[in-house]
């Protein structure tokens, strides 16, 4: 991820600032609700910022489930802490890393990435790292408004690590393919 690499910590929060005002208008929950997560699943939120989206994810997943939740600034991790603690929440790990999330092979059903592609600098190794750590039938999440949705089609199966399934709405569905 480059967003982080030069994001100052007042940077960071000035985001934050605007995700809150940003999710007053348009519920996390409405968005992740459309991902049939199951309760049990355990997902890796890549790029999962102030954890506006870690939180209904967490509760969606329930107790049995797990939330790895990725980031490359070392805010995102102290912020999603300070929400699950609130919430009451101890389903969430939180992980400091621009690529290499150190989880076990095929640990995770989904990965989510909301509003962060455009900012992998490096996403044909993210998308190999996903590739990794997704069960054999799992699936990876993107909705990016920067991008038209042809041109995340096109970015995330250049690499033949995922096939596109279908979109809902603004979220693409992409399930891992075999490797040869």
């Amino acid at each position: 991820m480059s967003r982080s690499k030069s994001e100052s910590n007042i940077d960071f929060k000035m985001m934050a600032f605007f995700f809150k005002i940003r999710d007053f208008f348009r519920n996390p929950l409405e968005k992740v609700s459309k991902m049939n997560i199951k309760e049990g699943d355990n997902i890796l939120e890549y790029g999962c910022g102030s954890g506006s989206f870690t939180i209904p994810l967490a509760k969606l997943v329930g107790s049995s489930g797990r939330i790895y939740a990725a980031d490359i600034h070392p805010l995102s991790s102290v912020k999603v802490r300070e929400k699950a603690k609130k919430n009451n929440i101890s389903n969430i790990e939180t992980i400091q890393t621009d690529c290499n999330t150190k989880l076990k092979e095929k640990t995770v059903d989904e990965v989510i990435l909301i509003d962060v592609l455009h900012d992998l600098d490096m996403y044909k190794q993210n998308l190999k790292e996903f590739h990794r750590v997704l069960k054999e039938k799992g699936n990876l999440w993107v909705d990016d408004h920067h991008y038209e949705p042809e041109e995340i089609k096109k970015k995330i199966q250049e690499t033949n690590y995922f096939k596109f399934v279908k979109s809902v709405d603004s979220l693409h569905l992409f399930t891992k393919t075999t490797l040869s």
